[in-house]
């Protein structure tokens, strides 16, 4: 007859037995208690990774880039032009301009003008401001608009006179008691107005293209 040895449980065993029973006496349960980690932390995961990809993780955290204030029950806002903004910005090759700069680029270049003639005499006043041929090509394609550089035209409706069209014309007279018959004196008073008034030439030409008038 065989001998038999008879070999007690462990007391992890024995508790395991008695909390759960026979029919798990023979797994582990550091083995269960692993695969239960590991499920637990996959399904973390792809929770989390669910939760990041549907909601945006920076709602509420930081204004949003489409994001608009409206004005409720406020009082009403109006946008009014005050002044000429000038806004330069220069990426790939491209730049986007405003103000005197972008009425420029849609005025044509002016011809050099004859030498002696009103013309010329008019481009001397553009260049001792400092202006360039873009401002010089505006003051032309202006005043040829206003009176086609004809120093005697009168205008019925509004009483406009002059090669800048002064209104009255007697404002002229700041720069010679001959602004009726002398274009350059016209030419003077015009440059000097649209100097102190607009800044440039084509700013005259730019407030011109939206009113009618400057």
């Amino acid at each position: 007859m065989g001998r038999y040895e008879l070999v007690r449980p462990t007391v992890r065993k024995r508790l395991f037995a008695r909390i759960f029973g026979d029919r798990f006496r023979n797994l582990s349960l550091g083995k269960k208690l692993s695969k239960l980690f590991v499920h637990l932390v996959a399904y973390t995961f792809i929770g989390g990774y669910t939760m990041v990809t549907i909601i945006d993780p920076y709602g509420g955290a930081m204004a949003n880039a489409f994001e608009f204030d409206y004005n409720v029950g406020g009082d009403s806002q109006t946008y009014g032009y005050a002044t000429t903004q000038k806004i330069s910005f220069d990426r790939s090759g491209w730049k986007i301009v405003t103000g005197d700069e972008a009425v420029a680029i849609y005025v044509a270049n002016a011809a050099p003008p004859e030498t002696g003639t009103i013309k010329d005499f008019a481009y001397t006043l553009v260049v001792s401001n400092g202006w360039g041929r873009d401002q010089y090509s505006c003051l032309v394609a202006l005043w040829t608009r206003e009176s086609n550089w004809h120093w005697n035209s009168f205008n019925r409706g509004s009483g406009a006179y002059g090669i800048p069209q002064a209104l009255p014309g007697a404002k002229m007279a700041e720069f010679g008691s001959d602004w009726q018959t002398n274009p350059e004196t016209q030419v003077r008073w015009g440059v000097n107005y649209i100097k102190h008034r607009y800044g440039s030439p084509c700013g005259a030409m730019a407030h011109s293209n939206k009113m009618n008038w400057y």
